[in-house]
C-alpha cells in the first residue's frame, strides 16, 4: 500500500476511499437554537480572527478542486447565510475549473431574499433543515418562532431553480416523532426531496442518548402506515448517505440517513473544512489538521495539498459509534459543519 505522499492528486485513504465531496463550514454561528444541537443561550462563537477569510477559503477551494480532485462543494455552518461574503464566495467557486457542483445546507432563514442571488452566482441546489410543519413544535425544537420564514425560503429556493430542494428532518422522541407522514405529504405536494436523518451524537450538551433516538426502522414503519414504500435499487445509491424508498409507485422518493443504525462508512467520499480552517476526515473525528496555520505561515499550495492528503490518509475505517469506547467529538455539529 502506498504512503500518503505517493497517492497522487486525490484524497485517498488506507481503505481505498477517495474523497471528492468537500463540506465547507463558513461560520459556527446560527440564528436558531435547536435542542439537539446547542443550548438555548448559544455557544462561545469563534472570533473574527479565528475564521478563515473569504480569500483563504477560496484558495483552499482552488487547491481542493485543482490539485486534489474534489468535484462537489457544499457550503455549511452553523448557518452559512450569516456569512456576509457568501454570494461572492459562491460566484468565485463557480469559476473554478473543472467546475464543481455547488450546494448549500441552510436552516432557510433569510433564503427568501437570497435565493435568486445565490442562483445567479452559480449555486446549483440547497438542502434545508425542517423538522416539523407545526408552529408550536417548531418553536419547541428551535426556540424561535421562524417557521414561516423557513417555509418562505424553501419556496423561494424552488422558484429560483435551486433544485432539487432537499429537506432534512430529524425526529425527536416525544416531540415530533409523529410528524413524518405530514412532512412527506407536504414534500410530495411541493416537489421537494425529503430525507430523514437519525439524531447523531453531535450536540454541544453531549446529552445524546441512543435509547431515545428515533431509528430509521421506526421512521419507515411510521411512513408505511400511510404510504407504500419500495426500496430503490442499491445500485442507484452510490456514495449517497441516504437509503431511498420509492413512494406509492414513484417517481417520488423519500430518503433515510441511518448514520447510527446502518452506517455507510465504507462508501464515504467526504472531506470537511471547518470555519477556522481545520481539515476533518470524518464527521466524528477527534483529530484535525490545521490548514489555517499553513495558509498564514506562507506555505505553498503544494505543501497545503500534501497536508490535506496526509489528513485523509489517516481516516479510520468507520465512525465507531457502535464501539463501547466511542467518544463524541469535542466540537458540536454547528462548529464542524453539516
Amino acid at each position: 500500500m502506498p504512503n500518503a505522499v505517493e497517492v497522487g492528486t486525490v484524497l485517498l485513504d488506507r481503505y481505498n476511499r477517495v474523497a471528492t465531496d468537500l463540506r465547507v463550514s463558513l461560520t459556527d454561528r446560527c440564528n436558531l437554537r435547536c435542542t439537539y444541537c446547542m443550548p438555548e443561550e448559544g455557544l462561545s462563537w469563534l472570533g473574527r480572527s479565528d475564521l478563515l477569510t473569504d480569500e483563504e477559503i477560496l484558495r483552499l477551494l482552488r487547491i481542493a478542486v485543482g490539485e486534489l480532485g474534489v468535484t462537489e462543494i457544499r457550503f455549511t455552518g452553523g448557518e452559512p447565510l450569516l456569512r456576509p461574503g457568501l454570494v461572492g464566495i459562491v460566484a468565485e467557486a463557480a469559476r473554478l475549473r473543472p467546475r464543481p457542483q455547488l450546494s448549500l445546507t441552510t436552516n432557510g432563514i433569510g433564503l427568501a431574499r437570497t435565493a435568486e442571488a445565490l442562483r445567479e452566482a452559480g449555486l446549483d441546489r440547497v438542502n434545508v433543515s425542517l423538522d416539523t410543519l407545526d408552529p408550536d413544535t417548531f418553536h419547541r425544537l428551535t426556540r424561535r418562532r421562524r417557521l414561516d420564514d423557513v417555509l418562505a425560503g424553501i419556496e423561494a429556493a424552488r422558484d429560483a431553480g435551486l433544485t432539487p430542494v432537499k429537506i432534512n428532518s430529524v425526529l425527536m422522541r416525544g416531540v415530533n416523532d409523529r410528524d413524518a407522514p405530514a412532512l412527506l405529504r407536504w414534500s410530495l405536494r411541493g416537489g421537494y426531496q425529503l430525507r430523514f436523518i437519525e439524531q447523531m451524537p453531535l450536540d454541544a450538551q453531549h446529552g445524546w442518548d441512543r435509547a431515545e433516538m428515533v431509528t430509521a426502522g421506526e421512521i419507515l414503519a411510521s411512513l408505511r402506515e400511510h404510504f407504500t414504500l419500495e426500496p430503490e435499487p442499491e445500485s442507484a445509491r452510490g456514495s449517497a448517505p441516504a437509503e431511498r424508498w420509492i413512494v406509492d409507485g414513484g417517481p417520488a422518493t423519500v430518503g433515510v440517513i441511518a448514520t447510527v443504525t446502518r452506517p455507510f462508512c465504507r462508501a464515504c467520499d467526504r472531506t470537511r473544512l471547518t470555519a477556522d480552517g481545520q481539515v476533518r476526515n470524518c464527521l466524528f473525528a477527534r483529530e484535525e489538521t490545521d490548514l489555517r496555520h499553513a495558509l498564514r505561515s506562507g506555505e505553498s499550495d503544494a505543501r497545503i495539498a500534501e497536508l490535506w492528503r496526509a489528513a485523509m490518509w489517516g481516516k479510520k475505517p468507520g465512525a465507531g459509534i457502535d464501539d463501547p469506547e466511542f467518544l463524541q467529538p469535542s466540537r458540536p455539529m454547528s462548529a464542524i459543519g453539516g
